[in-house]
């Protein structure tokens, strides 16, 4: 491997670039990411992402699993949002055999898929501000995390790897008095996310580490294919819960609200992450009322002992907590896929770092980079 070095001769002293590698990174951290910077002083010249060091080729692994078990590996690419991930698998599977689920699933799974966001997103609420210096926020968010996560495992029996979906609807119905115990939770988590909420907010450090810093413009988010929160943030107003409405979300646009900000900066990410924990906290509410009116019914459709898709292709995409999730599944009549491609948010969202890092200060980097709110298992794939 050669590198190219500039030297100076102004003044008599020689200088030079200097490349500099940040990772890769143990896997206990944002993930296994390399980070190739070529530094001019304390000013980044040019970044280069290095990605591929937790790939395990999760689009072949689909193709020799049948559409039962690839639910299970389907969830891990991005372990912070695994119910998520499942929803894409299902709904192309559902959408290919033109299968109806009941109402009941429908709607649970919106509950859940909120859930699931509030989730992620108290996660990235938490870690973030211990890129900038800040340890005690992290306590105050996996307070939060924990009452939801009682109620997920009780549901699903997981605490990460929810594995209830299922091609028709859900594995099990929701156990007796789950949703009241949802709605505790909820309640709680309304009643002391403002401790978080004023305690990072209200830190004129993390507003300086922040604001103003790692801009993003409508245009490179475009560019690059960004989505989620951080081109929300930038003004790009895309969500497909609103713009192509799935599972329940159709009836729900009363109390959808889309999230978005106008600087791009660090600090309007971390701002559009806050706000949209409050409209999930209130998607669940709605969920639970609609869930408590509805009859006793089945949660799931019965399915032949061999599951097969008909021959053809289809794509379902889905607004994953940290952007689009795509699956582009084709099939060719077999209870395998002979091809399923996975359009993963954070693939995209991570590119962008070559654009937006040259010109910054090594010492902003690290703000920069955990705003960006990516899993390297969602990159890799």
């Amino acid at each position: 491997m050669s590198t190219e070095q500039t030297l100076s001769t102004g003044g008599g002293i020689a200088a030079s670039d200097m490349v500099l590698n940040i990772g890769p990174q143990h896997p206990a951290t944002h993930g296994v990411l390399r980070l190739r910077l070529v530094l001019d002083g304390e000013r980044i010249v040019t970044a280069e992402p290095i990605i591929g060091y937790m790939h395990r080729g999760a689009e072949k692994l689909f193709e020799v699993r049948d559409y039962r078990q690839i639910i299970v590996l389907a969830n891990r690419h991005d372990w912070l949002s695994a119910f998520s991930n499942e929803l894409g698998v299902v709904l192309a599977v559902e959408r290919m055999l033109g299968m109806k689920v009941p109402e009941r699933a429908v709607w649970a799974r919106t509950l859940l898929a909120e859930l699931n966001r509030v989730l992620n997103h108290l996660m990235f609420l938490g870690s973030y501000p211990l890129e900038v210096g800040a340890i005690t926020p992290v306590f105050y968010a996996f307070r939060e995390r924990e009452a939801i996560q009682e109620v997920m495992e009780e549901l699903s029996g997981g605490r990460m790897h929810y594995m209830f979906n299922r091609v028709g609807g859900l594995k099990e119905d929701l156990p007796n008095g789950w949703l009241k115990r949802v709605r505790t939770a909820v309640l709680g988590v309304r009643e002391r996310l403002p401790q978080l909420e004023n305690l990072v907010f209200g830190n004129e450090i993390f507003s300086a580490r922040t604001k103003g810093i790692g801009a993003l413009s409508a245009e490179q988010i475009q560019q690059f294919g960004v989505s989620g929160p951080i081109a929300r943030a930038s003004g790009v107003d895309i969500d497909l819960r609103r713009d192509e409405p799935y599972l329940a979300y159709g009836e729900l646009q009363d109390v959808l609200r889309v999230v978005t900000k106008s600087a791009g900066d660090c600090f309007s990410r971390f701002s559009v992450l806050r706000e949209q924990v409050h409209v999930s906290r209130q998607l669940v509410d709605a969920c639970v009322e609609r869930l408590e009116e509805l009859p006793q019914g089945p949660i799931n459709t019965r399915l032949p002992k061999v599951l097969k898709a008909p021959e053809g292709y289809t794509y379902a995409w889905t607004e994953n907590p940290l952007g689009i999730n795509g699956y582009f599944l084709v099939s060719r009549g077999e209870k395998t896929p002979y091809r399923l491609k996975l359009r993963s948010a954070s693939f995209n969202n991570i590119q962008v770092l070559s654009e937006m890092l040259p010109g910054q200060l090594v010492a902003d980097m690290v703000a920069i980079l955990g705003s960006m709110f990516f899993v390297v298992g969602d990159v890799d794939k």
